[in-house]
């Protein structure tokens, strides 16, 4: 489960080597230079900022950014986004929020970006049109967004989207990969569940542990849908964002005391071996509040995901699908061909056009 915070995170990421769920790669794409108008400051001590072009449709996006490590320095003011250019370029104001904390924040993104909608209304005016455009975990969080404030919105785009509930996205997308690596690498890992453990784990130790057995490399590789080069980095990123959001929930923030483990070659032993973990009932009630999706839209939503993306594997495309179908809202979603190889590795023209489609769906059910 792994854009959208700028090219600064992306080298700071890039110095341990990883493959950043949650976070950004690179768009492609001249950056246009264009005629705006920018507000930068903070609501609430929240860093923002509000481009409005001067060719300015009267249209609003508001842009959700990527999982933002802990400790990562923040720019001020902060800075444009790599993809703002996309919808400005279009006549669309942007606006784009830091959020009240690092790491794990779903539940800040939703309330932080929300105040920031309501500040460009007031200092603005209410745009004809608000789309949200999520990046990674952003994609979540538009979706979270979609449905708890569906009457301001217009349409949502998750792009390279985390677009599961987060129970089930850190208990198959997170802590699957890291019981599964302890069961065939033992002793590589800390505990899982203990909050004193280290805050991350040594790259290189895992790279040699998975080096020592082929065999069992290529078994986790093959079910996690990962390479011999993303696995290392993708375990080393899993286990960062579990522990802390461990912190966050104060404890375990899944069970896995009865999950009956079905992606691995050997099932039966597997299940013996595998290390389990008792979820400790306010964690979990954390979690599920940041964010559970239900499939309940009033309005579009387009889905686009990278042909092979190492951090939100394609074993999850149909989640949000499907609970759109249960819903009763299977016409509401698009799920747009798979284009790109790599976490969020869209160029500015696959932005655009993803984002078109949205605009397209949006005048087609006649979109507020």
């Amino acid at each position: 489960m792994r854009r959208a915070l700028g090219s600064w995170l992306l080298g700071v990421l890039l110095v341990c080597s990883v493959s950043y769920p949650f976070s950004t790669a690179m768009a492609s794409g001249p950056a246009s230079e264009l005629a705006v108008r920018t507000s930068a400051g903070a609501l609430d001590g929240v860093p923002y900022r509000i481009d409005i072009p001067k060719n300015w449709n009267g249209d609003l996006v508001v842009l959700m950014h990527g999982y933002e490590p802990k400790g990562v320095p923040r720019q001020n003011p902060w800075p444009q986004t790599e993809e703002a250019p996309v919808f400005l370029s279009r006549g669309y104001a942007v606006a784009a929020s830091a959020f009240a904390s690092q790491g794990w924040a779903v539940g800040d993104a939703l309330e932080n970006s929300e105040k920031l909608r309501q500040f460009f209304i007031k200092e603005n005016r209410a745009p004809h049109h608000a789309y949200v455009v999520g990046f990674s975990l952003g994609g979540l969080e538009s979706l979270a967004t979609m449905e708890r404030y569906s009457s301001k919105y217009s349409g949502a785009l998750s792009m390279c989207g985390v677009n599961v509930s987060a129970p089930d996205i850190v208990a198959r997308g997170v802590v699957t990969p890291l019981v599964a690596f302890d069961v065939y690498f033992p002793g590589v890992l800390p505990d899982l569940a203990n909050p004193a453990s280290p805050a991350m784990v040594d790259q290189e130790r895992i790279q040699e542990a998975l080096k020592a057995n082929p065999t069992s490399a290529a078994r986790l590789q093959d079910r996690l849908q990962e390479t011999s080069a993303t696995l290392p980095g993708s375990l080393m990123l899993d286990y960062m964002v579990l522990h802390e959001i461990v912190q966050r929930a104060g404890g375990m923030p899944v069970d896995t005391m009865k999950t009956i483990y079905t992606e691995f070659a050997d099932d039966g032993a597997f299940n013996k071996k595998v290390h389990r973990y008792k979820g400790v009932p306010s964690a979990m009630a954390y979690l599920a509040s940041n964010a559970t999706l239900t499939g309940k839209i009033t309005a579009p939503v387009v889905l686009q995901r990278n042909a092979f993306d190492q951090t939100v594997p394609s074993r999850f495309d149909t989640v949000y699908p499907g609970l759109a179908k249960a819903a009763g809202n299977a016409s509401k979603v698009t799920v747009l061909p798979p284009v790109g190889e790599g976490h969020c590795a869209f160029t500015h023209e696959e932005i655009g056009k993803a984002f078109d489609v949205l605009v397209v769906r949006t005048n087609q059910a006649g979109g507020r």
